[in-house]
């Protein structure tokens, strides 16, 4: 006799939004300043309201706030919205605030924390964390690789410790966790007085549970400085340029029994000899939106001799430039890729491909243009030794001063 599939778990975010964000000035808790006319708290709020497999939207907000709170939700569709709850003096005591909130309603199943301070939240991380927890069980994070050498220094400033790079990974909201045992998790470290975790990844890490990663989206920067705000309204303040880059990248062909292109697995009865996952489509793209931001290329960010790169999926290069391009103020406008080989063939995969690449830059998929062609048999990729790629970023950037 077969057992009946399990219901779908139900799925709740919590937004905290009760710190007051005096570094980022304005006069204002960060989370009510504006963006672009919104504040930020709506922009983070409105991927989670148009996201179907979320039933349930919760906001911790500071004492005293809850004018501006209603003035920042007016205008979005609040039938998901619960009634907001006062935070805590710690971010770890408004999390435990919201949580025993929806405990009171009789809520068990996903939860997602995030940070209201994280306005550019996109509707695929929200998938991509509920997907993860899926798999991993308990607790799961969106983590981005660094890129910068990191040092633990001592008291006195001088510098204690050389962490090896590619153990280290910078961490983002939101955070989705299976909501007793991070209930409970807060309930102990609430019992125990300890009040210093600042994020609830580190206490299900405290209280002994596995925490699982997913890849993060650079362009999900947290709001934390008056240059952050400067950055994030540039568009408002400043006239757009349009820029234009291009990129070029080969590989040769070695054993193996597939390729990669565009962030789309292809069967092919050879591989390619590379130190990534030999993606030319995303290697060439990345080097077109970094040629167009003038800031050096593939190589200058993700170096071969790196070990942390070895095997690396390409997705988190091009994520990561189309991510500097959002950090400065600018928009991508168009991403045109040229496939060159004689194998294997590019047509049936170009619409996957395609997906692909808007889903790792963050753009519409109509923004993303494919075209495959040989080279008539003639040179390296006519002989069928390798592949290459060429693309074109166009782009808008704040006009510099």
């Amino acid at each position: 006799m077969s057992s009946l599939p399990e219901a779908p778990l139900s799925v709740a975010a919590l937004l905290v939004a009760a710190g007051r964000g005096l570094r980022a000035g304005g006069g204002a808790p960060k989370q009510y300043r504006l963006i672009e006319g919104l504040p930020v708290l709506a922009r983070a709020l409105v991927p989670f309201l148009a996201e179907p497999a979320v039933s349930r939207i919760a906001v911790v907000i500071g004492e005293g706030d809850e004018e501006r709170y209603a003035n920042a939700i007016a205008g979005l569709d609040s039938s998901r919205l619960a009634a907001p709850t006062l935070g805590g003096i710690t971010r770890q005591e408004s999390v435990r605030r919201g949580l025993l909130a929806l405990s009171r309603e009789g809520f068990d199943g996903i939860v997602l924390v995030h940070d209201a301070a994280r306005p550019f939240v996109s509707r695929t991380q929200i998938a991509a964390a509920i997907d993860r927890l899926g798999e991993a069980g308990l607790a799961a994070i969106p983590a981005l690789p660094v890129t910068d050498t990191v040092k633990r220094t001592d008291a006195s400033g001088h510098v204690a410790e050389t962490p090896p790079r590619d153990q280290l990974v910078s961490v983002q909201t939101p955070q989705a966790f299976r909501f007793r045992p991070l209930l409970e998790a807060h309930e102990a470290a609430e019992a125990a007085l300890l009040h210093g975790f600042t994020d609830d990844a580190a206490l299900m890490e405290w209280a002994g549970h596995p925490v699982a990663t997913f890849r993060g989206d650079p362009a999900n920067i947290k709001l934390t400085h008056a240059e952050d705000f400067q950055r994030a309204n540039a568009p408002a303040d400043k006239a757009l340029v349009t820029r234009v880059g291009t990129g070029y990248d080969v590989h040769a062909f070695g054993p193996g029994d597939h390729v990669w292109l565009g962030g789309v697995r292809i069967g092919h009865d050879r591989g390619v000899v590379a130190h990534s996952d030999g993606d030319v489509a995303l290697h060439a793209l990345t080097d077109a939106l970094l040629g167009a931001l003038a800031e050096g290329d593939i190589g200058t960010h993700f170096p071969p001799s790196d070990p942390q790169w070895r095997g690396a999926a390409s997705a988190q290069f091009l994520a990561f430039a189309a991510g500097r391009v959002r950090e400065r103020g600018g928009r991508i406008d168009h991403l045109d890729l040229t496939i060159v080989c004689e194998a294997p063939k590019v047509g049936p995969h170009r619409e996957a491909i395609r997906v692909a690449i808007a889903d790792a830059a963050g753009v519409p998929v109509g923004k993303v243009a494919i075209k495959a062609t040989t080279s008539e048999r003639m040179g390296f990729t006519g002989r069928r030794e390798g592949l290459a790629a060429l693309a074109t970023a166009t782009i808008r950037l704040p006009e510099e001063e």
